[in-house]
């Protein structure tokens, strides 16, 4: 007998008998430990492939350290989580993720019989054709797998829709850098008698005529994309994708056809949507950016609400254009930028047409009057008081933010943890989300720059992670970026404001400058109002902070 308050341990075979016929009996056996984080990954694994698992938690008896020894002698694997499947052993974390991704997991999951599980459609499903997506899957393609991108645009309340390429290409970046244009053009032709050139025709800006052309370029682009899926051999569908259960996915077509796919992993990357103001009239009389690029009608007096990057950048260059152009703002100018940059941004705005009726917000838009533009009543009141004001527009336009694409896709069907307040999706340093299968990247990840060109990057490298052995992660730190406002604004690094909150007022230094374009000079403009700033650590030998 065993002295008192001490536990009779099986003899060494006995022990091993117990522990092979666990494995035996089983179709999936893992050996864990309660508090291990690599457990739980492994555990949350078979969890999401809807597979039944049994665990046994060593720190949870007393044969534990006995058992730990007894896998270590028949695997050679000390370490938790020890994974075996239909009696063969997988291994731990890593060797378990590697053999869901190479497909030996699924052929070992597939009976006790040795027959393999149902293979699945596609190695990779990507749901959503902008950047991140159209990336993603043509370097997995590349990689020898076989992929396919979904893609559909729900229109707005207008009935504005677009083709293949995301937000960037069709009413985002590409439309609004052209338009920016057309405005710079238009301050080109007053720089121009300056620099001698002499013309006498009266000159005016045709809203058609841009809009057309810009319009005919964002279709070649589309085609473009398309032709590119094509010769990747990536099957493209233009379908509305929603999970229905694990790998599982139902895509429904204009016509509302529906048809299923499986993928072993999917990426998400729908993208943001426009928020509305939620107010009488607002997705009824109003448009956002997703309607303005191709707007068939020039929009005349125009009602910028926001004051995000959106809204400035669509105020300039309608201002720009030589449109009666107003901006309403709630509370600050380009929140989460350098406030110093936002306001000297806005500044020049103003000085250069723009009117701005700050800490005040619509509350309903009334119709006046048909037409192409319209004639539209905004009522806003005052945000820290009582105050109404009323104006008359032609059009108004709402940029105050973006939502992401997640809400009707499934996601709460397979445990997606999606972040309820904007759609965001929370993902590890791998753009893996809580569910092992499915990615995500681009504007929806949460807490991420929402930048083309990041998107672009981040995709390419999780298709290189997930089929081509590659460990290389998207960095997501220090990214530049430009705000088209007609005094173009770009940063990289800390704005001031957070310097001063992670670094303290006495630990930086703030160099400043005033300049003069010398392409500014002939025609005499805006002198001392083009500016920069560096801020630097003191404590960090002055070193740029970034």
């Amino acid at each position: 007998m065993p002295p008192p308050g001490q536990v009779r341990l099986p003899d060494w075979d006995t022990l091993k008998l117990r522990v092979r016929s666990m494995i035996g009996s089983h179709r999936v056996m893992i050996f864990s430990k309660s508090y291990c984080p690599f457990c739980r990954k492994v555990k949350d694994l078979f969890h999401s492939l809807a597979i039944e698992y049994s665990v046994l938690e060593l720190d949870k008896t007393d044969e534990g350290p006995s058992i730990q020894e007894v896998l270590a002698e028949l695997t050679g694997q000390r370490t938790v989580p020890n994974v075996f499947v239909n009696g063969t052993h997988v291994g731990g974390c890593d060797q378990t993720f590697q053999a869901y991704h190479s497909g030996l997991l699924q052929k070992l999951l597939g009976g006790s019989k040795g027959e393999e599980m149902e293979a699945y459609d596609y190695d990779l499903i990507v749901i959503g054709g902008g950047s991140g997506g159209l990336s993603c899957s043509k370097e997995a393609a590349t990689l020898g797998k076989k992929v396919m991108v979904l893609d559909y645009v729900v229109p707005t309340p207008l009935g504005t829709t677009w083709g293949l390429g995301g937000t960037c290409v069709n009413v985002g970046c590409i439309p609004k850098k052209l338009m920016h244009q057309a405005a710079l053009l238009g301050q080109a032709l007053q720089d121009a008698r300056k620099f001698g050139w002499e013309y006498d025709e009266q000159v005016k800006h045709n809203w058609q005529t841009m809009v057309e052309a810009i319009q005919n370029y964002i279709g070649s682009l589309n085609w473009g994309y398309r032709v590119a899926l094509r010769e990747k051999t990536v099957t493209y569908l233009n379908a509305y994708a929603e999970f229905i259960g694990p790998h599982k996915i139902k895509a429904v077509n204009r016509k509302g056809q529906e048809t299923f796919f499986t993928a072993q992993s999917f990426v998400i990357a729908t993208g943001e949507r426009p928020r509305y103001l939620g107010i009488p009239g607002d997705k009824e009389y109003c448009i956002t950016s997703d309607d303005l690029f191709s707007l068939p009608y020039c929009p005349g007096k125009t009602l910028v609400v926001g004051a995000s990057y959106v809204a400035l950048e669509c105020a300039g260059f309608l201002a720009g254009l030589g449109l009666d152009v107003t901006v309403m703002v709630r509370s600050i100018l380009l929140r989460g930028f350098d406030q110093e940059m936002a306001e000297r941004a806005g500044a020049y705005m103003e000085k250069h047409g723009v009117k701005f009726i700050r800490q005040f917000v619509p509350i309903e838009v009334v119709k006046l009057e048909d037409g192409m533009p319209g004639r539209l009543k905004v009522i806003a009141k005052a945000t820290g008081g009582t105050e109404m004001i009323e104006g008359e527009y032609n059009t108004v336009l709402i940029a105050i933010g973006r939502d992401a694409c997640t809400k009707n896709i499934g996601l709460d069907k397979i445990g997606v943890t999606v972040n309820e307040k904007n759609g965001k999706i929370p993902a590890n340093d791998e753009e893996q989300t809580n569910v092992p299968y499915v990615y995500a990247v681009g504007d929806i990840l949460e807490g991420k720059p929402e930048l083309t060109p990041v998107a672009i990057q981040a995709g390419k490298l999780l298709a290189r992670r997930l089929f081509g052995g590659s460990n290389v992660k998207c960095d997501y730190i220090n990214v530049p970026t430009t705000v088209f406002t007609p005094l173009e604004y770009g940063c990289c690094g800390f704005s001031e404001e957070r310097a001063l909150e992670q670094f303290g007022q006495d630990n930086i230094e703030v160099y400043h400058t005033l300049f003069w374009p010398l392409e500014w000079t002939i025609p005499n403009r805006d002198n001392n109002t083009c500016y920069a700033k560096v801020i630097c650590n003191k404590r960090d030998n002055v070193c740029i902070v970034v």
